[in-house]
């Protein structure tokens, strides 16, 4: 436990020191969308939303850890949450995401990690899960992990993480700013080429579309032509996928995992819509869910008065009507491309397994493409 305390307080305080110099794209003066941004521009804009993370950096071959994001601050198990996901491209390790699609609830914290750390993942939750007082008779429980294979930079075969971990990252999570760039989940990651991580932003739609807000986290880890604002980034850097006559050419294979939340009244059927609208903000970054990807959106909602309680037997609930999607779709897409964006712009060049370099984006080169755009 002493061994686990260190370091994570030593991979806190490089992320903390490194993070401080860093900007996201909106603070750079480029905002992006229509719509206004929570107080915070992140998910936990979302009234109750929580977000914690365990970053693991050891020696020069790990550099991964875990990113939590709790949909409200009761027994989650108790009172679930109506959630949905959507498939972008399934080559990936979603693990529960067949009962949510079934039942149209999560049970628990949404886990982030490592491809081949989803088991320690899953422990985790499940330890926590039965910890909660009032849960000591419980005997199922669908633990909500997603993943993306930082292999890369970091040596994923060692399965550093621990279900510790991950309970630590949830314990940890808090409302307010969020850690973003190379923390958590984002610790190892790979976006076109560049180093990724963990990005977020939040849209507050105005009252006469509702008045709702729309957070959304990712951990990006995947590839395609980048964009930013309309501008080809990718290609004015010469680093994109399939520039077979450029030396630098890129793979699309990675993956990308992007949790939506909001407090909008939404039942499972329309959340499955909303979580489509995500792949669309995906694709404004020029992400291409390649065949190699494992492209997911989980979108939930933490509306209080469409809480499932889990000895129910009937529910009444109140949801939105579908007329009344077309905002919360178009809030969902800036959102999304947002925190993508956020997760390049906030992270920093990475030295990991076997001596693998990553670059951080060349943000002043990039900022330059947007002025002169």
């Amino acid at each position: 436990m002493r061994r686990l305390a260190s370091l994570m307080m030593v991979g806190a305080m490089t992320v903390m020191t490194l993070a401080a110099q860093h900007k996201t794209l909106r603070q750079w003066g480029f905002p992006t969308g229509i719509f206004d941004t929570g107080p915070h521009n992140a998910i936990t804009d979302v009234t109750g939303v929580t977000v914690g993370h365990v970053t693991c950096i050891e020696g020069d071959s790990i550099r991964t850890g875990v990113t939590a994001i709790v949909p409200h601050q009761g027994n989650i198990f108790r009172n679930k949450v109506p959630a949905a996901i959507c498939v972008g491209n399934g080559f990936g390790k979603l693990a529960g995401a067949t009962q949510v699609r079934e039942l149209g609830n999560i049970e628990t914290p949404i886990v982030l990690t490592n491809t081949l750390s989803v088991a320690a993942g899953i422990e985790g939750l499940v330890r926590y899960t039965l910890a909660q007082p009032g849960n000591e008779n419980v005997r199922s429980v669908n633990a909500v992990v997603g993943e993306t294979n930082d292999g890369g930079l970091n040596k994923i075969q060692q399965m550093y993480v621990t279900p510790q971990m991950v309970i630590e990252a949830i314990n940890r999570a808090h409302g307010g700013p969020v850690e973003q760039g190379c923390v958590g989940a984002g610790t190892g990651t790979v976006c076109f080429g560049f180093k990724g991580g963990i990005g977020t932003s939040s849209r507050q739609l105005p009252q006469s579309l509702g008045g709702y807000t729309i957070g959304v986290l990712a951990q990006t880890n995947y590839g395609g032509i980048l964009e930013i604002d309309g501008v080809q980034v990718g290609q004015k850097l010469g680093k994109f996928a399939y520039s077979d006559h450029v030396d630098r050419s890129q793979d699309a294979d990675g993956s990308c995992m992007m949790v939506v939340a909001t407090d909008a009244p939404l039942d499972a059927r329309n959340l499955e819509r909303l979580a489509r609208r995500a792949m669309m903000g995906l694709a404004k970054t020029g992400g291409i869910a390649s065949n190699g990807s494992g492209d997911y959106v989980i979108a939930l909602s933490v509306a209080p008065q469409n809480l499932i309680p889990a000895d129910a037997r009937q529910l009444t609930t109140t949801v939105l009507a579908n007329d009344e999607m077309s905002p919360l779709f178009a809030a969902t897409i800036e959102a999304t491309a947002e925190a993508l964006w956020n997760s390049l712009f906030m992270a920093h060049t990475t030295t990991g397994y076997r001596g693998k370099r990553v670059e951080a984006l060349p943000v002043q080169q990039v900022l330059e493409m947007l002025r002169h755009r």
